[in-house]
């Protein structure tokens, strides 16, 4: 059984007022004045979880981005894999924001061990309906399923190919090799079964080649 790791969130703050220089750096939504910002050790999880917040809370994604080289060569303890901002009218709406998301992230989204050792990970996540975030990434109407997938680039190369001829799944976004932190893979949507398909089929698929990675 693939084996799920862990993700830990590893700081949070909120900016109740923020200054108006740095609200227009990240050029928030007009109105918004407070900004809620946490890191975490898994930046795939992370990007769901900030999509998880828009649908829960009154708030916006002003920032997100990855940390080079993954959560292991993270530059110190809080740095981490991932950097995510929520902005929003009033502090209560950032608090709920980062409340809904660090939820989400216990509550299961997870990369996952494909091999014992955990050498191989993979993160195939089906999403029931998107929030704004993600849908303004693929470029869908909010509430459209989705499947998450990111592996490493060899695995994550094979794994979409068998999820799109396993499912009725179309390709909106793909994340070339190398991505910041040297994985690959892409977003997928179509209906929440086929979704589910394409993410069962993914997961498979990576978990065959770390078992027998030089059969061809």
């Amino acid at each position: 059984m693939p084996r799920p790791i862990p993700i830990n969130v590893l700081s949070v703050r909120i900016l109740p007022n923020a200054d108006p220089a740095l609200l227009a750096s990240l050029a928030v939504r007009p109105g918004h004045r407070s900004l809620g910002i946490f890191t975490t050790d898994c930046d795939d999880a992370s990007y769901a979880a900030l999509d998880e917040a828009t649908k829960k809370a009154d708030v916006a994604v002003a920032y997100a981005s990855s940390m080079y080289g993954g959560a292991k060569n993270a530059s110190t303890a809080l740095a981490g894999e991932f950097i995510g901002i929520l902005s929003a009218p009033c502090p209560e709406d950032v608090r709920s924001g980062l409340a809904a998301a660090v939820a989400y992230l216990e509550g299961g989204a997870c990369f996952y061990a494909a091999d014992g050792d955990g050498a191989v990970v993979y993160f195939a996540h089906c999403i029931s309906r998107t929030g704004s975030y993600l849908s303004g990434l693929a470029g869908v109407p909010e509430g459209t399923a989705m499947a998450y997938l990111i592996a490493p680039p060899l695995e994550a190369a094979v794994g979409l190919d068998a999820a799109l001829k396993a499912a009725d799944v179309e390709l909106k976004v793909f994340y070339g090799p190398p991505t910041a932190t040297n994985f690959a893979g892409g977003l997928l949507t179509g209906l929440q079964a086929a979704c589910q398909a394409a993410c069962d089929t993914f997961a498979a698929t990576v978990q065959e080649i770390a078992a027998s990675p030089l059969t061809y």
